[in-house]
């Protein structure tokens, strides 16, 4: 799960060696741009 906006992600090849390190679903999530209309939806 995203820790920024909660939204489920699978395991990509190029995190095979971060896995466990894999905080956030997109850059955005990461620098912090994801609005509050997306949690919202995402909450329903």
């Amino acid at each position: 799960m995203c820790a920024a906006c909660n939204r489920p992600f699978e395991w990509r090849k190029k995190w095979e060696r971060h896995w466990d390190q894999v905080r956030w679903c997109s850059d955005a999530c990461r620098s912090g741009r994801v609005n509050v209309l997306n949690r919202n939806l995402e909450a329903e």
